[in-house]
Parts: C-alpha cells; sequence; structure tokens
C-alpha cells in the first residue's frame, strides 16, 4: 500500500505541483496532501486508510454525503444506457425542468460541464444581450478561471484590473472593474463613472471562496437599483451556494429578504451534478434567445448535458427536494458553527463562525469579516496549525482558510460531536 507521501512524489513527476487543482496540494497550510481511496455517507479514507469527517465533500455537490443509494442507483442505470451520445437526451429536459422549478425567475437554461464555462458564458450572453463590454466583478469571489475573470483589484475604490495569472494578456481584462465585497460606496463610484457602459454585475451572492462571506442586504438592495437604472444585468454565480443554502439557493433567500428582488443571469453548478462534472446558467426566455443556434451568441459543449452527469443531477435533486430536507440540513450545521464557537470560547481562543443551509465558514476573530480584504488579514498561523489539528484527528477541513466548509445531510449529530472534541483537542494545543 503506498503512502500519501509516495503518492504525492509520484504525482509531481507527472502533473504540475502533483495535482490537478492547486488548492489540493495544501501549499496554503504545508503538509502532504492526502490522496482519498474512496467516500462514504460522511466518511472519506485516505491511501493509508486513514477516515475522515469530510467537511469538503467534493467542495461542495456532495450535499448527500458520499455513495448514497439512490443517487447510485440512478448513475448504475444510465450508466447502462451509454455514457455519452453527442445529442439530445430526454434527461437533459428534466433536469433543466427540474432547476427551472426551484429557481423562480430564471425560465430557460443551457447545460455545460463545468463552473468556469458556465461562468464564462453567462458573461459572453451578457455581453451580447447588451451590446457592452465592461462588467463588475468583487475581489475575492471566484468565477471560474477564464481570461476575463482571472483579475484582481488595482489601486483604487472603483479600478479596472489586472490579471492574477500569467498568459493572461492585459488586453483581455481592460473591460473588467474589480471591487471589494460589500462596498457601497466603491459600487456607487463605478456606476457613476461607467454604468452606460457596463453590461452586467458578476457576484457570488454568499462568497465561498474568501471562506464564507455574505452579500449584505443594504449592498444587494443597492446593486439591483444600480444595475436597473443603468441597464446593466445582475448576474447571481450560484454554483457553490446554488442548491446548497437553500432549495432555491442564495437567490430565493434574497428574493424573501428584499421586496421584489430578481437576478437576471444565474450560473449554477456542483450541487446540480450530485458530483458529476455538470453546471448550467439560465435567464429569461428573452435573454437566453440570445443564444445559438437562436441567436448570434455562441456557446457549445460536446459533453454539455452528458446522460450519466444529467442522471446523477436529477437524482439529486429529488432527494433534496423532500420535505424537512433543508430545515435537518441547517440544524446540523448550525449546530456545528455554534459547537465550533463554543469550544473556542471555552478555551480562550477567538473565533466566529456562520452558515446557511449545508454551507458554513469559521474564522479566529472577534468579528466577521465582510470583504477580502479583512478575511486575508485573519490569523492564517492560527488557521494553519488548527487544520492540521483536526486533520491529525480524523477531521477533514477545508486546507486554506479562505475557503468555505459544507455539511452533508449523511453528517450525524455523532460526527459533529466527534468534531467538536477534535476540536477542543486542536484548540487547547494552539495555546500550549
Amino acid at each position: 500500500m503506498a503512502t500519501n507521501e509516495e503518492l504525492f512524489a509520484r504525482a509531481q513527476r507527472v502533473i504540475p505541483g502533483g495535482v490537478n487543482s492547486p488548492v489540493r496540494a495544501f501549499r496554503a497550510v504545508g503538509g502532504t496532501p492526502r490522496f482519498i481511496q474512496r467516500g462514504q455517507g460522511a466518511y472519506i479514507w485516505d491511501a493509508e486508510g486513514q477516515k475522515y469527517v469530510d467537511y469538503i465533500g467534493s467542495w461542495g455537490p456532495m450535499i448527500l454525503g458520499h455513495g448514497h443509494p439512490a443517487v447510485v442507483d440512478a448513475v448504475q442505470k444510465a450508466l447502462l444506457d451509454g455514457f455519452s451520445f453527442g445529442a439530445p437526451t430526454e434527461r437533459e429536459i428534466e433536469l433543466a425542468e427540474a432547476i427551472l422549478a426551484l429557481v423562480p425567475g430564471c425560465e430557460m437554461v443551457r447545460l455545460v460541464s463545468s463552473g468556469t464555462e458556465a461562468g464564462m458564458s453567462a458573461l459572453r450572453l451578457a455581453r451580447g444581450a447588451t451590446g457592452r463590454a465592461k462588467f463588475i466583478k468583487f475581489e475575492g469571489c471566484y468565477h471560474g478561471h477564464a481570461d476575463p475573470l482571472l483579475v484582481k483589484a488595482g489601486s483604487g475604490l472603483a479600478t479596472f484590473g489586472f490579471p492574477t495569472s500569467a498568459g493572461v494578456p492585459e488586453d483581455v481584462v481592460k473591460h473588467t472593474l474589480v471591487l471589494p465585497y460589500n462596498d457601497i460606496p466603491a459600487l456607487e463610484a463605478a456606476f457613476a463613472e461607467h454604468g452606460r457602459e457596463l453590461a452586467c454585475v458578476m457576484i457570488e451572492p454568499i462568497a465561498g471562496n474568501m471562506n464564507f462571506v455574505r452579500a449584505s442586504l443594504p449592498f444587494m438592495t443597492l446593486l439591483r437599483e444600480l444595475c436597473t437604472q443603468h441597464g446593466a444585468m445582475l448576474v447571481f454565480d450560484e454554483v457553490m451556494s446554488g442548491f446548497r443554502v437553500a432549495l432555491g439557493g442564495a437567490h430565493s433567500l434574497f428574493q424573501q429578504w428584499i421586496p421584489g428582488f430578481k437576478a437576471d443571469v444565474f450560473v449554477f453548478g456542483k450541487v446540480i451534478g450530485g458530483g458529476m462534472p455538470l453546471a448550467a446558467f439560465g435567464a429569461s426566455k428573452e435573454v437566453m434567445s440570445q443564444l445559438a443556434p437562436l441567436g448570434p451568441v455562441y456557446q457549445a459543449g460536446t459533453l454539455s448535458g452528458n446522460p450519466v452527469a444529467t442522471a446523477c443531477g436529477l437524482a439529486t435533486l429529488k432527494e433534496i427536494a423532500k420535505p424537512g430536507f433543508y430545515e435537518a440540513l441547517g440544524a446540523r450545521t448550525t449546530a456545528l458553527v455554534r459547537g465550533l464557537e463554543a469550544v473556542a470560547k471555552d478555551v480562550g481562543v477567538p473565533l466566529v463562525g456562520d452558515s446557511l443551509g449545508g454551507m458554513f465558514g469559521f474564522f479566529f476573530e472577534q468579528e466577521l469579516p465582510q470583504n477580502y480584504a479583512t478575511v486575508m488579514a485573519t490569523d492564517k498561523e492560527r488557521f494553519n496549525r488548527f487544520f492540521h489539528g483536526m486533520l491529525q484527528r480524523g477531521v477533514y477541513l477545508a486546507p486554506a482558510l479562505y475557503e468555505a466548509g459544507f455539511v452533508s445531510a449523511a453528517h450525524t449529530q455523532a460526527d459533529i460531536d466527534h468534531t467538536l472534541e477534535a476540536a477542543r483537542e486542536s484548540l487547547l494545543a494552539l495555546k500550549n
């Protein structure tokens, strides 16, 4: 049996950094990444047979836990019919109908294979529908690794961004404005200067790539008003929060909190694929009619609407739509976060957390951060030591302080209790 270290050394000889997605390399926290062999329910096992309570859940999709019987059965049956056809199937229609039934205001969707693909397609659609080039994104929000979205903030409140990645020409991001999250003055300044030129504003309503940070209600209310006033589209990127924080995603929550609220373009992923490569973007029928073959905005994908992925997604959506599912999931997640706060207070370590549905985050601070800059100013060293303490005690958290965590329906109270005991021991070790 190969060890994690042996597998990592082997991987680094054939895969850049030894991983196929950067955060998996443990660079932020140090140490050797765990090579996972299998998962079942709320648990995963690494190459050395170590069992962990899993709070990553493949970064969100595994809302039912690993290997849910209904999902496994649906996938096995779909496999017998064929892996891929490159032609329409009835299951694509069924999944589209299921998504639309759960998201009021979204009238049509196009299925794709990844969140990155959905995000870049939504941006192209907004630009094509408005005939404008410029758009706003927010620092700390991640919308995939398409070139115009790989930007970081410049030196000002309302400024154009510059590339965060080599290989992205400055000309490609010259139309991208990057603003601080939850910053009302910066938002007002950007619209005052560029409002007539903006195709859209793209936002994670619940940011999961700077840990867990909510858009404030005043900020989101103003954002909707400014987009309407200036004819820009509001793009809700719910790749992470969609069907995670609520059955209708964060959009359904903001509709409850803000009278008359509605996004213009929607981006989904993760949960709607149930762990398979599947994502989607959608809007009104009028806007979606701009897509080929109906309109001039081109988008295509050989594996889009894959029959195995759609079977997995459909089975997942069926399970999470059952009565009481989100009440139980939310209660379990809240118990975890409140428990972490209580344990930290008892030990004498500052810790504050937040959650919605099955998504959560925590910080070694007295107050919840509201934007990327405050998240990055939190105690990184303490988090790294805590992460390894939890890992040693069989709890698998995200290996970076700026990533959200996820609870599944498979997590039990016993799992929460074990996690909190591991947290107590790990926090006590921090003080020694």
